[in-house]
């Protein structure tokens, strides 16, 4: 675990959130593994599913790949599990590194008991469970709309950056991701590549793309990229006088034309019609 987190303030954020959503909250660690959570009993419904060892290794597959997409889009991700509950995760970071995970779920998402019922049965028809019991345990859970899913997705990002900024978790500076992370921060714009970085850490190509893989949800020239094109954007608002070639040169780019290519690629647009949109005028 890269960070360290405070328990009892975690615990009560926890609790908190609960009060306001009557949805459960869990906090995993950058490995996917829970720290904590409220209330730490989960629901009947689940407790059933993973009675059965297909539907235990189903949950923590599930739990495991929302956690690979959430990071790799670096927002809010809301899914519906393998069993046919609805589920949201956020990815927790400090500064570009993932540190953990806030993840709520066991929400009933549907019109009605009788048609949540019938898209879990056919989620859960592989599963050795006692079908009446998973009826009464499905029928326990309270429907939840999917405005008020919504609303405590909202919640749950405010929970995530609050937990950083009042410093409830923190960084373990010698740590190996983290100084990875600050010698890409101090170096993105020069001619840096993988093989680079993992030369002077004196770690192999693989064990560097693991490690970039979980800190920031995607491999090392992704997030170099997008370091890159965030400065770019930057440069794009605030200095209006430079030119698209100095703006390209700034940030990392020594092609011109690859510049244009990848910017319009990561941004949807190309560099001046991005900079016209955010209210420089020629």
């Amino acid at each position: 675990m890269i960070s360290t987190f405070d328990i009892t303030k975690l615990n009560a954020l926890l609790k908190d959130f609960y009060n306001l959503t009557e949805i459960r909250i869990t906090v995993f660690d950058d490995k996917f593994c829970e720290l904590a959570a409220y209330p730490q009993e989960i629901a009947p419904f689940c407790r059933l599913i993973r009675t059965d060892e297909a539907g235990r290794a189903g949950c923590r597959r599930c739990d495991e790949s929302a956690c690979r997409t959430a990071a790799k889009r670096h927002s809010l991700y809301t899914y519906r599990c393998h069993a046919g509950l609805t589920e949201s995760i956020r990815p927790i970071y400090m500064g570009n590194i993932i540190i953990g995970y806030l993840f709520f779920g066991h929400v009933f998402a549907y019109p009605s008991h009788e048609s949540g019922w019938e898209e879990i049965q056919k989620r859960c028809g592989r599963y050795n469970i006692d079908r009446t019991a998973l009826h009464n345990a499905c029928f326990l859970l309270p429907p939840k709309t999917e405005d008020y899913i919504m609303s405590a997705s909202h919640i749950l990002e405010l929970v995530a950056a609050y937990l950083c900024l009042e410093r409830k978790a923190s960084l373990r500076r010698q740590e190996l991701p983290v100084r990875i992370d600050a010698y890409i921060q101090e170096h993105f714009a020069e001619d840096i590549d993988a093989m680079q970085v993992a030369n002077v850490f004196g770690i192999g190509k693989t064990q560097l793309y693991e490690i970039t893989k979980q800190s920031y949800g995607v491999g090392i020239a992704e997030h170099i990229r997008r370091l890159r094109i965030g400065r770019a954007k930057r440069l794009l608002e605030e200095s209006p006088d430079l030119t698209l070639s100095e703006i390209a040169y700034q940030c990392g780019f020594k092609d011109y034309n690859y510049f244009i290519t990848v910017f319009k690629k990561n941004v949807g647009m190309p560099p001046k019609a991005y900079q016209h949109k955010h209210g420089f005028r020629e």
